[in-house]
Formats: structure tokens, sequence, C-alpha cells
């Protein structure tokens, strides 16, 4: 069933019907069949990028849309709803780009971020490691700072993008351990030395290529550096506080379009002479699904408005990645259930529905780590 939604601007209305109209021409026709071989949809985000919706929340001088994260965040859920691979892949590619947004220095910005948002390249974000997952500030790959540069060394592992994007945002060791010696690099694909893994088999988002990034002796100039050095903690964390409302958004996006099905379903398959709609067993189940999408979205979309308003919005934004995550796992779950052996078949989404809200459990930050983010927030006072 088509949202309801309460935006903010006529231009917002525009946007949705826009990623609307692309998501029944180009995304849903080809969702299944891609995730069945594989298939990374690269000209999909190409398309995304000639109609501006790769740029959104950033400035319109650098080439963006000048949209609040409010309107962002209702266009990657309705990506998500139409294929996961590509409404994350969007929020990876914002979340690869904001250090440079905002904290690069106007010449880098001038010089970079047009490309970057306004649809040309896409962008892959490299924090976690072999070894340095949810304890990113151990992370161990080292750029060396010399006369000229960096020269980088080290492997960084479950990258979303690995191998097909066009610029990987780097959080790389150059000084002392913890995470006061960690700095931000912005690495162009083609940079001899580096080189990647060959993508993880994993359980869902097949068409969204996950693999290590290798750095082996990777020499980068002096202007690859983005914010000062010492300060890619700083940086990483804040990118993180955004890409966590990206995955709540996801989120919502996945668990709609699993309940949609459900309930569509649940409209026509009759047993017993009646709809099984209107049985109460499978009537409360939907009415539980409904009202746990319409809470994870509002609260994604209320740490989205602190954001716009420039006001902290940390907290909030672990607990929208936190209940709009576990959601997604239960409606999902509940979705295959009302469409019983057909749910477990191919033939019908949900099982797919099922395998990638999995994954939304885990990235930018176990759901384990937000809640740790949101007790230490809460003793804080």
């Amino acid at each position: 069933m088509t949202v309801e939604r309460a935006l903010p601007t006529p231009e917002a209305h525009d946007l949705i019907d826009l990623t609307r109209d692309l998501i029944a021409k180009e995304v849903t026709p080809r969702a299944a069949g891609d995730e069945s071989a594989g298939r990374f949809p690269r000209e999909v985000f190409t398309t995304l990028g000639a109609t501006g919706l790769l740029g959104l929340p950033y400035p319109s001088e650098y080439g963006g849309a000048d949209q609040p994260y409010e309107v962002y965040l209702q266009v990657v859920e309705e990506l998500a709803a139409g294929w996961l691979a590509v409404g994350l892949g969007l929020s990876v590619h914002t979340l690869s780009c904001f250090p440079a947004a905002a904290f690069g220095t106007d010449e880098q910005r001038t010089e970079l971020l047009p490309d970057m948002v306004g649809g040309e390249l896409l962008g892959a974000y490299c924090l976690s490691e072999p070894a340095s997952g949810s304890d990113a500030a151990a992370l161990a790959t080292r750029a060396v700072p010399g006369p000229d540069g960096y020269t980088v060394d080290g492997v960084k592992a479950w990258i979303t993008h690995g191998g097909v994007a066009d610029f990987y945002m780097l959080m790389a060791r150059t000084g002392e351990q913890g995470a006061r010696g960690i700095s931000c690099l912005r690495v162009p694909a083609g940079t001899e030395g580096l080189s990647f893994g060959p993508p993880e088999h994993k359980m869902g988002m097949r068409s969204s290529p996950t693999a290590q990034v290798r750095f082996d002796a990777v020499r980068l100039p002096a202007s690859a550096l983005v914010g000062a050095e010492g300060e890619g903690f700083r940086i990483a964390m804040a990118a993180l506080d955004g890409g966590r409302l990206g995955i709540a958004a996801c989120a919502v996006g996945v668990a709609q379009a699993a309940f949609d099905a459900a309930t569509s379903y649940a409209k026509e398959r009759r047993q017993f002479g009646s709809r099984i709609v209107d049985f109460q067993g499978i009537g409360f189940m939907l009415a539980d699904m409904a009202t746990q999408i319409a809470a994870a979205r509002a609260l994604y979309l209320e740490a989205a408005r602190l954001r716009d308003a420039g006001r902290p919005y940390g907290q909030q934004a672990a607990m929208a990645k936190l209940f709009a995550t576990d959601m997604c796992m239960k409606v999902t779950t509940d979705a295959v259930q009302v469409l019983g052996g057909y749910g477990y078949v191919e033939d019908f989404p949900v099982e797919r529905y099922m395998r990638e809200a999995k994954v939304l459990q885990i990235v930018e930050g176990t759901n384990q780590i937000q809640r740790l983010v949101i007790s230490r927030a809460l003793a804080k006072g």
C-alpha cells in the first residue's frame, strides 16, 4: 500500500513521487532476478545520480539538493522497500560523502563534492577491520605520514561497495594507539596498491557487494587527508550517527514491503470458507506489524528533525536504529508466517525480506552497541 507521508514542502512531495516512479520502472522489476544472480545494479545508481537522489542532504552549491534529513530518509525508506540493496547503497554513499562535506576544507568541498554528491561517483566507507568491528578505536590499518603525503598498509573488512566504489573514505591510524591516533583519508579507486577480496557469500543482500579492501603501500598525497590529523575517530562517529538513521529508514522500508505482501496475501487467501485476514489470529498479527512500523517511522523521523534543527541526536539515532531493525526482523518473520509454506519459497518475496532484515541488526553498529550508546547517554544525564 502507498504510505501517506506528512512532508514539509511541495518539493519534498515531488521527490517522493519521483522516487516511487523510478522504483516502479527501474528497481522493483529487476530486484528478485538480480538478487538471485548476485548482480550489482551499478546502472541504477547512475540513474539515481542523474535524478539528483544521490546528493539529497548536501548543499546545492556543491551539486546536492538542499533537502533536510527528514526528507532524505523517507526517500531511503521508499528505495529500501523496493530493493534493500539500493536503499542501503544510497545510505552508504551518503555516509561516505559526509566527512568531506562536514570536515573538509573549503577547497576540498569545492573540488570533491560536486562529483561525489552529484551522481558521477559512488562511495564506500572503510572503518571495520577483520579484528576491529565494534571496537572501532582499535583499528590497525596505518597511514604513515611522510614529507609528501601518506603510505597506507592494512585491511578493511565488511565494506559495502568494496571493489565497485569510485572512492573509499578510509579511517586509518596516523598516530598513537586509541581513538586520538586515527585520521580520515579519501582514496580514489584505481590507486596503485589498492585491491579487493572476493565478495562475501551472504545470507541476503546478494546484489550489494561486501568485500575486504586491502592497502599495500598505497601512496596518498597530503591533500587526501580530510579534517585534521587525529580527528578521524570523531569524524567516523559523527558520520555513523547519520548512517544509523539511514539504516533505520531501510529497516522501516523492508518491514513495510513485507507487511504489504502479507496483507495482500491475507486478503486473497481463503481457508474454511473465509479470507484469512478475517481470522483474529492473522488480523492481530497484521495489526501489531502495522503499529510497529508506524512507531519505528515516527522514531527515525523525530531523530531526523533534531538533526535538521542542529540539536544533538546521537542517542535518538541509536534508539531509532535499535528499534527499527529489531522491529524489521520481527515483522519480516511474521510475514513469512502469514504466508505459511508460500512464505518460505522464492516465488514470494517475503523470504528475501526476512534474510535481508537480519543484516540491519548488525551493520552501522550492532544492536548491542546501540544499547551501549543509549545506556551511556542515560548515565550521563
